[in-house]
């Protein structure tokens, strides 16, 4: 999964790495300082190296900061100060980099920002690792944009039951496989679900939840095809306050947000059920326009979290890295594959960690 930019980032941690290696060895060494003696002089010695000074001694020569603990200091913590310019060529080719990955020009010029902010200036001392200061500088520059995610499992534990969930999107993006993979999630853990067939504009949709859900276990609430889909979604709710459900999954048709009339019906989906959570499924795979179209459902009709479908063929990671930045909202889940347990619960700083190759 993204293994594109996965590559393309371990080139660029090596050039970041390179570039700040060559600006310590071209920095200067600090002078020693003669003092002359007040004393008359010693007979001539060999001076011998000194042994290496414990953390205890180094602080109290910091916390005494006389003229001799100063010079001793300085030549024992020399350090490298960052500038533009040692960065300048690798955080250009990082933009490059994300940009060519699909990650939205305002969320590259945010992790740009991050980056230089985060090391220009910075103090690095001889001898630590570069490719560590590296490292967590981008870490932090992603992980700064992603979020915190949502947990769904704990989110649901500490909430009324039923906890309501109503999915939108646009058409074809795999929003009714996600609301039964979701079901299918939600049972593994220990919660009670049912599914409210919303979906009553699309020819053979209601037919499709109740094939996932009979091949679950999991109940479903439906209506003739072309009902109304906010009395289907009322009833859902209604049936999980009456048989003590934890989750109601409410299934709605695909949508774009310029149709006004369909828009106008999902408002009033969420009047009348008034969900907890309203969740935006899209398709990684659509890169920048995954991004575009959830600011733009999150404008029409509010968002709350988002799905991600086909993470498993999208070798580039910019609806990932981007979405959540966009709409400030977190991602929910990836899906992975076709099968019912191939969805993943979207954890930011794993997701950086497998791009990065590094553990946290």
């Amino acid at each position: 999964m993204f293994d594109s930019l996965k590559k393309k980032l371990q080139t660029i941690r090596d050039k970041f790495t390179s570039n700040i290696e060559e600006a310590a060895g071209t920095e200067p060494v600090p002078p020693v300082v003669e003092v002359p003696e007040v004393a008359e002089p010693a007979p001539s010695r060999v001076l011998l190296p000194e042994p290496p000074v414990s953390e205890e001694v180094l602080e109290k020569e910091r916390e005494e900061p006389t003229f001799f603990n100063k010079i001793k200091v300085l030549v024992r913590e020399r350090e490298v100060l960052l500038q533009e310019k040692d960065i300048e060529e690798p955080l250009s080719e990082l933009e490059m980099v994300l940009l060519e990955n699909d990650v939205a020009l305002p969320v590259t010029d945010e992790i740009i920002a991050r980056m230089r902010r985060d090391l220009v200036g910075r103090h690095r001392k001889i001898g630590s690792s570069v490719d560590g200061l590296v490292v967590t500088t981008l870490r932090s520059a992603l992980c700064g944009v992603l979020g915190e995610g949502l947990d769904l499992r704990e989110y649901i534990a500490g909430h009324e039951r039923p906890v309501k969930i109503l999915f939108t999107g646009v058409n074809g993006t795999g929003k009714t496989t996600t609301v039964a993979k979701v079901g299918h999630y939600l049972q593994k853990n220990g919660f009670s679900v049912v599914i409210g067939a919303g979906d009553t504009f699309r020819a053979g949709a209601i037919e499709q939840i109740r094939t996932h859900a009979d091949r679950l276990g999991i109940k479903v609430i439906q209506h003739q095809a072309g009902a109304d889909p906010s009395a289907v979604l009322f009833d859902a709710v209604q049936y999980a306050k009456a048989h003590e459900i934890d989750v109601v999954l409410a299934d709605t048709a695909g949508r774009f947000h310029n149709r006004a009339n369909l828009m106008n019906q999902l408002e009033k989906i969420r009047r009348v059920m008034k969900p907890d959570l309203v969740v935006y499924v899209d398709e990684a795979v659509a890169g920048n326009d995954a991004v575009i179209r959830a600011d733009e459902f999150n404008k029409a009709v509010g968002t709350d979290a988002v799905v991600l479908t086909k993470a498993d063929m999208d070798p580039r990671g910019g609806a990932a890295i981007s979405v959540a930045h966009t709409v400030g909202k977190p991602i929910l889940f990836l899906g992975i594959g076709q099968g019912y347990d191939d969805i993943m619960p979207f954890e930011p700083r794993a997701m950086v960690n497998e791009l990065l190759g590094d553990e946290a």
